[in-house]
């Protein structure tokens, strides 16, 4: 595959920057995330060669002559490495006996077992996660509401949405798969069905050598779409399934959920305490979320007309749909998106945190009829923990009703999805 055809259709992401940087400190970076979401056209854009692991020629080279599959120029691209995993062991190797910077990309949709032989690479490859594209990225946000900018108090809060609430649903069903980008709503939302079609029937068990009945895993995936951006533990989902019928033991649904993680289909969002005094307080579960909205409307084969009769689904799909999104902007200058829960009964969807201790707290409110609450929410935080965490940043109101992104008389930013960015 040449460069410039690759240049000729690569659409940048926010982490290249981060990639950029990585390849001129450490030997190797490795990109993981989901399948499908643009990992290997990312390592392709910042490569000068490449290797493809899942071609059953080049893993049976890598077997016997690694160091040579190796010396290509660089920065080499391994894509799938976790096919070829004598490929990774090799290139530490390598990387240990050179002074040379950016000398391999090695991209992967899932994370090896703990059991498995093969060495972390700590010191040798800087670890970036790619998810999904935001809409910002796949060009359904203007972006002119910039989180950063917020963060540094330097961007006015204005800007118009270009959707209602039916189009923010269009755009969660979809989802930000890169190869769904050109195509229209109908063919672009079979892309997160096949998607799911594939965990249930080949991928859990293709990749970790087991055989799972395929009714348990639809079955273990509708659970969690209906408990979606929740805090359900496993005991929970064991409950939701029994009651379908026969259900599953909370051994396998906790092996489940662990494999679903290593192949980054679910993301958990942690908990946030604003201070050691608070911690005795506040709730410390984290959130489940599946990695992109579309996912859990495929899982429980919901589309956006119908989704138009089910608001409740529909919010929690939005807050999965707002949860990527600012992940995705947060990643981007190093921080970190939580939730905050106290046992007052204080809830607030999402803590964005810097590392040096700035925050914003944020709140995913599909309707207007649900702003004043969501900024009495805010408000109340704010005013709760200020003394441990300091004043936020900002505070802020995401929604889908569109219109104009503006500031409340209270301070409370609020922005159409469509207006966010990074």
């Amino acid at each position: 595959m040449s460069k410039k055809f690759v240049e000729d259709r690569y659409r940048g992401r926010i982490v290249d920057a981060r990639i950029e940087a990585a390849l001129k400190t450490f030997g190797g970076v490795l990109i993981t995330g989901p399948k499908w979401c643009g990992k290997s056209w990312t390592g392709l854009h910042h490569s000068a060669s490449s290797l493809f692991a899942d071609d059953p020629v080049t893993r049976e080279r890598a077997m016997l002559y690694p160091n040579d599959l190796l010396s290509a120029p660089r920065p080499l691209l391994v894509d799938e490495w976790q096919n070829a995993p004598v490929l990774w062991d090799a290139a530490r190797r390598m990387i240990d006996f050179s002074d040379e910077r950016g000398m391999f990309i090695f991209t992967g949709s899932v994370t090896p077992p703990a059991e498995a032989a093969v060495h972390t690479g700590t010191g040798r490859f800087a670890r970036i996660a790619m998810r999904p594209m935001s809409l910002y990225e796949s060009g359904h946000s203007g972006g002119s509401v910039s989180v950063s900018r917020m963060f540094d108090g330097s961007d006015p809060v204005r800007g118009l949405s270009a959707c209602d609430t039916g189009g923010v649903m269009i755009l969660a069903c979809r989802g930000g798969w890169p190869s769904g980008i050109a195509l229209g709503d109908r063919e672009a939302l079979s892309i997160p069905m096949d998607y799911v079609r594939g965990i249930i029937e080949t991928d859990m068990g293709g990749i970790y050598g087991e055989r799972w009945l395929s009714r348990n895993i639809d079955k273990m995936l509708r659970s969690l779409a209906r408990n979606n951006a929740t805090e359900a533990r496993a005991s929970t989902l064991v409950a939701d399934m029994a009651s379908e019928g026969d259900g599953l033991t909370a051994d396998t649904v906790s092996k489940y959920l662990d494999i679903l993680r290593r192949m980054f289909v679910i993301s958990e969002q942690d908990a946030w305490s604003p201070g050691l005094r608070s911690r005795g307080r506040v709730r410390t579960s984290p959130k489940r979320h599946f990695i992109d909205p579309s996912l859990a409307a495929a899982a429980l084969g919901a589309t956006p007309e119908g989704l138009r009769r089910d608001p409740r689904t529909a919010g929690f799909l939005f807050e999965t749909l707002c949860y990527r999104d600012l992940c995705v902007y947060m990643e981007g200058i190093s921080g970190k998106v939580r939730h905050y829960r106290d046992n007052a009964g204080l809830e607030i969807d999402f803590i964005l945190e810097l590392p040096d201790g700035r925050w914003a707290a944020v709140e995913a409110k599909m309707g207007a009829h649900d702003h004043d609450k969501a900024a009495a929410s805010l408000l109340r935080l704010r005013d709760k923990v200020s003394e441990d965490a300091g004043d936020p940043a900002f505070l802020m109101i995401l929604t889908a009703y569109g219109g104009a992104a503006h500031m409340r008389g209270d301070g409370v930013a609020t922005v159409p999805i469509d207006c966010l960015g990074p």
